[in-house]
């Protein structure tokens, strides 16, 4: 069935046309597509409109393609978050409706690098705790990390295999984490962490680096999490400044 049917440019009505398809379940999540000439021809547009719509559609996660292969439905993001609203991992998991929990990896005592110097503020006598895990939701790995926390903060015994750093400083250790600077980086293919997270070859990581601080300004910990980007999405509000 053709799509001309407005005036808009055709490559916006396709994507648009093979949006509509997916969220009615035309074409389902992880379902191959039709190939090119086949797609093109049922929606009655040029392959170079085509190609351009698919751009479009693989930047925006809806679809992924797949090298000599064809091109698949992206499965939906489990859950999506405000990147401008502080929130443990545990938090954002439940709030979208999901079970969280944690696989424990390793844990162990460094000494500071040069780069924890500087943003810890500390001396190279400070040890370091560095804390491996991955979060899951509903059992499905999701969030791989690593975080850093100055030994000095935290009193003897307590503990961070299982629960929420956040929920675990403020209970055991009294310290609030009042706000984060953060980064977030787009990566492909991890060797590490990719298979870990059981992920596709093709599927992307979003990585946030996050160094948290207290209300009385002092850096408490330092986190690395790698996200699966199809499972979750990060979405931010920008407002207009008024001039």
């Amino acid at each position: 069935m053709s799509i001309k049917s407005d005036n808009r440019h055709l490559y916006l009505q396709v994507i648009d046309r093979i949006k509509h398809d997916i969220e009615t379940g035309v074409y389902k999540e992880k379902q191959k597509l039709p190939s090119e000439f086949e797609l093109a021809k049922q929606l009655g547009v040029s392959r170079a409109t085509l190609r351009e719509a698919l751009r479009v559609l693989e930047e925006e996660n809806v679809i992924i393609r797949r090298h000599g292969v064809g091109t698949f439905v992206n499965a939906r993001p489990l859950f999506t978050s405000g990147i401008e609203q502080l929130s443990s991992v545990t938090d954002m998991i439940r709030q979208a409706g999901r079970k969280p929990g944690t696989i424990f990896l390793s844990s162990s005592i460094q000494q500071p690098t040069e780069d924890d110097i500087r943003r810890f503020q500390c001396s190279a006598d400070d040890d370091i705790l560095l804390i491996e895990r991955v979060r899951t939701a509903d059992g499905e790995p999701v969030v791989y990390c690593i975080d850093k926390i100055l030994c000095k903060y935290l009193p003897k015994g307590i503990s961070y295999e299982q629960e929420s750093l956040f929920e675990n400083l403020h209970n055991q250790a009294n310290r609030d984490i009042a706000y984060a600077v953060a980064r977030i980086e787009p990566l492909g293919y991890h060797e590490k962490v990719s298979p870990i997270l059981q992920c596709e070859p093709e599927t992307a990581l979003l990585v946030l680096k996050q160094m948290h601080f207290d209300k009385n300004d002092e850096p408490i910990f330092y986190s690395i999490n790698y996200f699966r980007s199809d499972k979750i999405s990060f979405h931010v509000l920008r407002r207009r400044l008024s001039f």
